[in-house]
């Protein structure tokens, strides 16, 4: 029985990983979720996000989820994510102009 158990969570799991990579619009999803401080597609005056390299906005969400870097809000954000969903987000916003 607990086998069974065991195997059915690895198949469940595996089948978590392509749904989301089947999904093409994931990354522009996920992204979307940052609207209410950075403004529609990272646009904002205040921090944009649209453009900038991707190593520089995963080295910024990895300091942000460390501590390193203090933040009233983005700390507790950054957590709730995978750093597969952190990768795609900032994957996406490297790529819009």
């Amino acid at each position: 029985m607990k086998n069974r158990l065991l195997a059915s969570a690895f198949v469940l799991a595996g089948a978590v990983a392509p749904a989301q990579a089947a999904d093409p619009q994931l990354a522009r999803n996920l992204a979307a979720t940052c609207a209410n401080c950075h403004g529609t597609g990272g646009r904002s005056v205040y921090e944009p996000l649209v453009g900038r390299p991707r190593e520089k906005l995963l080295s910024m969400l990895a300091d942000f989820r460390s501590g390193e870097h203090e933040a009233t809000i983005m700390h507790q954000i950054v957590r709730g994510y995978t750093d597969e969903q952190l990768e795609l987000i900032a994957t996406w916003f490297s790529e819009q102009r």
